[in-house]
């Protein structure tokens, strides 16, 4: 004799409640959080010529060197055009902003500068330094807009014993 066994069925209800409600709170976080996690990117160009190529005697080159005494502005045809020390123990962009537009004024169609940076100076102040050297603030019809100075920015090492022309004097004499 055969017995049927009948499979006894019961359906089970899946509660996805709680899984909703995580969703709910997750989505709207994580898209308020891509807000807040942009990337800046800069460009950067690195100075150098093909071997054996010299540089135009006619062209300026300009070169900006960021050391952690201070900043210092140097043109190739006349040597130090300024020397910035520090200002209340912080870089002095003010002076660095300034010395900058009043080269650009005589020469505004150069777009290009070397930055020279010391082994001792930190990320954010190469970063500030190299804001400055592309773009000032300016007032235009009564809003804000950036003001081009030197754009197209080439990094290069200082010298790790590098000190700002004004400051040799004072070193030597110590």
């Amino acid at each position: 004799m055969r017995r049927k066994h009948r499979k006894l069925t019961s359906s089970a209800e899946l509660d996805i409640t709680p899984f909703m409600n995580l969703m709910i709170v997750l989505v709207p976080v994580l898209l308020l959080g891509m807000v807040f996690s942009q990337i800046r990117m800069i460009e950067l160009n690195f100075p150098g010529m093909e071997a054996g190529q010299a540089p135009d005697a006619d062209e300026l080159q300009l070169v900006v060197t960021l050391v952690p005494q201070g900043i210092e502005v140097i043109d190739s045809k006349r040597g130090v055009i300024r020397s910035l020390p520090l200002r209340e123990g912080q870089q002095n962009y003010e002076e660095l902003r300034h010395t900058l537009r009043q080269i650009k004024k005589r020469l505004p169609d150069k777009t290009d500068i070397v930055l020279e940076v010391s082994p001792d100076v930190g990320y954010q102040t190469l970063v500030k330094t190299m804001d400055t050297l592309r773009s000032y603030p300016a007032v235009v019809a009564a809003s804000v807009v950036e003001g081009e100075l030197f754009p197209d920015v080439s990094l290069s090492d200082a010298a790790e014993n590098r000190v700002l022309a004004g400051l040799k004097g004072q070193k030597e004499g110590a």
